[in-house]
C-alpha cells in the first residue's frame, strides 16, 4: 500500500475540496425539486431509506439515476446501500470499477463535561482524561464524504429479502390507527369522530389547538382515515399554534404535515399517489430572510424526524429502511435521533452514515449550522 506522503494542511485542503463538491452536488440535488410530484418522489425515496439523513438519501437517489441512466445497475431504484466494509461483513464485495455513491458521514470527538453545567462540555485530545466529576461522550463534530454502494454494485452471498406488505385497495396497515391515535392522545390531544367534511368545513381531517381535539372524517375508506390521522399527528409534533411566525409559515405548515403523512404512509407500502404537494417554490420561498434551498433541507429534515418519532413507536409492518438485513447496527449506524440534536443535522444532513471515525481527527466543517427553523401554524389547521 502506498504511503500517504501528504501534510496535515494538503489532506485538510483536500478533504475540504471533496466537501465543496459535495455540498454543490446536493444544492444541485435540492435545486431539482420543482414540482410537487418531484417532492412527493423524494419523501417515498426517503421513507424506504429512513435510516439515513434526508439530504444523503437525495444524493442516493441523483447518483443512483445517474448510474441507471450509464448502465451502471439494472435496477432504477436501489434496495440497499451500506459501507465498504459493511459489505464485507455481509459476506459480500463491491465489484470492480464501481465507484459507489458519495455521500456525508459523521465525524465524531470524545467530549468531557458535566451534566448540570452544559458551559463544562470540551473536547478531549488523544490520550487526555476527564476531570474529577465529568462523563465522557461521544458527540458529533462535523462531516467528512464517504461512500456507499448499493447491493446492485456488489457480489457475494444472497441477500434475503424481506416481504413487502400487501395491502388491498382502501385497506390500512393493521395497527396504525391505533398506535398513531395513541401518539397524539399521548400529546393530551383526544382523537374523535365527524360524520362527514361539512362538519369540518370541507377538510377530512381538523386540529384544534385551544379544544386539544382531533377530527377525522368517519365516512371514509380505512386507508384515507389513516392518512389524514397522520396529516394530523403531523401537525401536533410539528406545529404550535403560539409560534409568532404561524401565519407566515403556515403554508410551509401544511406541506410538513402532508409530508410526514406521506412518509409514513410510504414506509407501509400504502399508495401514495393520491398526495398532492404544492410546487415546491410556491412553499420554499416564504420564509423570508432564507433561501429556499435551505429552507427545503431543513423541511425535509423536520419531516424525517417526525415521520420517525410515529414510525418508532407503531408495532406494524413496513418495508425495509434501506440498511441490508442483517446488518449490526450497533456498531454501523449511530442513533438517529441523537447526531440530529448534537450537530444540527436538522438543518445540515450530517448523515446517519457508515465508518465514522471515532478520534475526531478531523475538524468540524464550519459550514454545518446547528439549529433548525421552528415552523408553526395556527390553531385548526386540518386536510
Amino acid at each position: 500500500m502506498r504511503k500517504d506522503s501528504r501534510t496535515l494542511e494538503q489532506k485538510i485542503a483536500d478533504r475540504n475540496a471533496k466537501l465543496d463538491a459535495l455540498h454543490e452536488k446536493l444544492t444541485g440535488a435540492v435545486e431539482q425539486l420543482v414540482t410537487g410530484d418531484d417532492w412527493r418522489r423524494a419523501i417515498q425515496f426517503a421513507a424506504r431509506f429512513r435510516s439515513r439523513s434526508f439530504n444523503n438519501t437525495l444524493l442516493i437517489w441523483v447518483q443512483h439515476s445517474i448510474a441507471h441512466a450509464e448502465g451502471r445497475v439494472a435496477d432504477p431504484f436501489p434496495s440497499f446501500v451500506a459501507g465498504f466494509k459493511q459489505w464485507h461483513t455481509l459476506g459480500r464485495h463491491v465489484d470492480k470499477g464501481q465507484a459507489g455513491y458519495q455521500i456525508f458521514a459523521p465525524v465524531t470527538a470524545r467530549m468531557a463535561g458535566r451534566d448540570d453545567d452544559p458551559t463544562s462540555w470540551h473536547r478531549l485530545d488523544r490520550g487526555e482524561k476527564p476531570g474529577p466529576g465529568e462523563v465522557v461522550r461521544s458527540r458529533i463534530v462535523g462531516v467528512r464524504p464517504t461512500y456507499v454502494w448499493p447491493l446492485s454494485m456488489t457480489s457475494g452471498q444472497d441477500i434475503p429479502l424481506p416481504p413487502a406488505p400487501q395491502l388491498l385497495q382502501g385497506q390500512a396497515p393493521d395497527g396504525l390507527w391505533d398506535g398513531v391515535a395513541k401518539l397524539i392522545q399521548a400529546k393530551g390531544f383526544r382523537v374523535l369522530d365527524a360524520p362527514d367534511a361539512a362538519y369540518l368545513d370541507g377538510a377530512n381531517g381538523m386540529t384544534h389547538w385551544l379544544k386539544k381535539t382531533v377530527h377525522v372524517r368517519a365516512d371514509m375508506e380505512p386507508a384515507a382515515r389513516a392518512k389524514t390521522l397522520l396529516h394530523e399527528a403531523g401537525h401536533v409534533l410539528l406545529h404550535d399554534r403560539d409560534n409568532v411566525d404561524a401565519v407566515v409559515h403556515r403554508g410551509v405548515a401544511e406541506v410538513e404535515a402532508e409530508s410526514v403523512a406521506l412518509m409514513v404512509a410510504a414506509a407501509h407500502g400504502m399508495d401514495t399517489t393520491d398526495y398532492t404537494i404544492p410546487y415546491v417554490s410556491t412553499w420554499a420561498s416564504r420564509v423570508q430572510g432564507q433561501d429556499p434551498v435551505t429552507t427545503v433541507q431543513q423541511t425535509a429534515a423536520r419531516v424525517r424526524s417526525a415521520a420517525l418519532t410515529i414510525l418508532d413507536q407503531l408495532d406494524t409492518a413496513m418495508v425495509t429502511d434501506g440498511a441490508p438485513p442483517g446488518l449490526d447496527r450497533a456498531h454501523s449506524l449511530p442513533d438517529r435521533n441523537e447526531p440530529a440534536r448534537q450537530a444540527g443535522e436538522l438543518a445540515a444532513g450530517a448523515a446517519e452514515a457508515t465508518d465514522a471515525p471515532s478520534d475526531g481527527s478531523v475538524e468540524a466543517d464550519p459550514r454545518v449550522p446547528v439549529g433548525t427553523r421552528a415552523a408553526s401554524t395556527t390553531d385548526g389547521l386540518g386536510r
